[in-house]
């Protein structure tokens, strides 16, 4: 009855190494990895969602629409015979009189300049960081995944390991932080099972691309 006992422990090491060490790029020990590209990682079409901006969007519209309005009001007033605004001879004679090295006018250059660069940073970027784009399963539908809701999967997978009393993970756009408390069991075999569970989950969110896995296990502080 030893040999089957033998042979059983030996079926299960190999198993657990492979998985981890061949696709992950890891040990069983170690407490954080590399994911290996995978093909959806070219694929076409898998890019991150792209925010609406419907605030900035909206705030530029309605300074815009009001700046116009009221210029278009002051020309319509100088055509009908009447003097134009206050605030536009003023504008005009500080424009035609103060010199370009004037700090006003260096502040209003800045100010312009960083509106302008904000803007197109807006338009340049897909905002979104929250959400996490995943495979395409269907090429008309496209998925995403919320990060607390990616970081809730892998802390319900990392507390089913044995020996961990509890886990806080964070989740960001290319790795996720879980650091656990063990308060039984070795802490070498409590983070190599961590490890290998952990691996599983972040494969099992179907996400485009995998975020690296960080793991640290401790005891638990003492009181007092």
């Amino acid at each position: 009855m030893s040999e089957p006992q033998g042979s059983e422990s030996t079926r299960q090491l190999p198993v657990i190494e492979k998985t981890a060490e061949n696709e992950l790029g890891q040990a069983t020990s170690a407490a954080d990895y590399t994911p290996l590209p995978t093909l959806d990682d070219t694929e076409g079409g898998n890019g991150r969602f792209w925010s609406p901006r419907r605030i900035p969007a909206g705030v530029l519209a309605l300074l815009v629409l009001a700046a116009a309005g009221l210029l278009l009001y002051d020309v319509v007033a100088v055509r009908a015979d009447r003097p134009a605004m206050h605030w536009r001879r003023s504008l005009a004679r500080e424009l035609a009189e103060r010199p370009l090295d004037d700090t006003w006018v260096l502040v209003g250059a800045g100010v312009a300049t960083a509106l302008g660069l904000w803007l197109l940073v807006l338009a340049t970027t897909p905002g979104l960081r929250d959400i996490l784009t995943m495979r395409r399963a269907h090429p008309d539908v496209r998925a995403g995944l919320h990060r607390n809701a990616a970081a809730t999967v892998l802390r319900d997978r990392a507390m089913e390991v044995s020996g961990v009393r509890s886990v806080r993970v964070r989740m960001g756009r290319r790795k996720a932080d879980v650091r656990a408390v063990a308060h039984f069991r070795e802490l070498d075999d409590v983070r190599a099972d961590l490890d290998a569970t952990l691996a599983d989950g972040v494969r099992g969110l179907g996400l485009v691309r995998r975020p690296a896995l960080s793991v640290r296990v401790a005891r638990p502080g003492r009181k007092g």
